[in-house]
């Protein structure tokens, strides 16, 4: 295909993490135009989910287990960064240990080279469930590492260029 533009693997060194505090259609309008950036992480896991199975041994078929797809499992996603002036993500988690704390809704957003956003994440109903601080060493010269673990009930691919063009082949034919 002549015209199409090539799409080479995305770099996975420049990505960003927004926090919305609810799921309104409001809220998510505005994250995308003003977002709670939580800023740049040096490493982000746990972008997976799992379709679990139900197994159904049917009477008289003996040479195989019938296997049917159940609900998806989503893994925490873990949030890792240099520590630096801003608190932002342990004021969230301290929220829950006072007991005002609230679930958010959050987009991981993978940009090209020149830091525009081409790949995005949705997760749902997050929850801090795990803050680690530096390990903090006199004799080391390492950087002070801190880490979030977000436990959320679902993620969704949102923006993805092989999304976008496959929306443009389902107009054209």
């Amino acid at each position: 295909m002549a015209g199409l533009p090539r799409l080479d693997p995305l770099p996975a060194f420049n990505f960003y993490v927004v926090l919305v505090d609810d799921s309104s259609l409001v809220s998510t309008a505005v994250s995308l135009v003003a977002p709670f950036v939580l800023g740049g992480f040096a490493e982000c896991s746990g972008l997976e989910s799992e379709m679990g199975l139900v197994e159904y041994r049917a009477g008289g078929v003996n040479d195989r287990v019938h296997k049917f797809p159940d609900r998806f499992t989503f893994p925490n996603i873990v949030l890792s960064r240099g520590v630096g002036f801003s608190e932002d993500i342990y004021l969230w988690h301290e929220e829950f240990l006072q007991g005002e704390g609230k679930r958010r809704n959050g987009m991981i957003l993978l940009a090209n080279e020149m830091r525009v956003p081409i790949k995005s994440w949705s997760f749902e109903r997050g929850l801090p469930i795990k803050w680690t601080g530096p390990s903090l060493n006199a004799g080391s010269s390492a950087l002070s590492i801190e880490r979030l673990e977000i436990a959320h009930e679902k993620l969704t691919l949102m923006m993805s260029p092989g999304k976008a063009l496959d929306m443009v082949l389902d107009a054209v034919f």
